[in-house]
């Protein structure tokens, strides 16, 4: 089993439900993994992949402090009226 990302012939793949950030087309955008980019069908736009070394920005759930912390359990009563 070969890994889809290595094929020489890979051909662009639409993104459902993904907008064009120029004209704002929905389910146009192509990521080519031989290019290394996303463009739009629809008007041309085009943009290369983000630099891996970049990181992506921090966020509650990224965070490694975030994940450290325990909820502390609390007890439920359940009334029956």
């Amino acid at each position: 089993m070969s890994d889809s990302g290595s094929e020489p012939n890979q051909r662009p793949r639409f993104v459902a439900g993904a907008v064009c950030p120029s004209c704002k087309a929905m389910d146009r955008m192509v990521i080519d993994g031989v290019a290394d980019e996303r463009r739009c069908v629809a008007c041309g736009f085009v943009e290369a992949r983000p630099d891996a070394s970049v990181s992506a920005p921090p966020t509650r759930v990224t965070r490694a402090s975030a994940r450290r912390v325990e909820t502390e359990a609390e007890t439920v009563r359940l009334l029956d009226e």
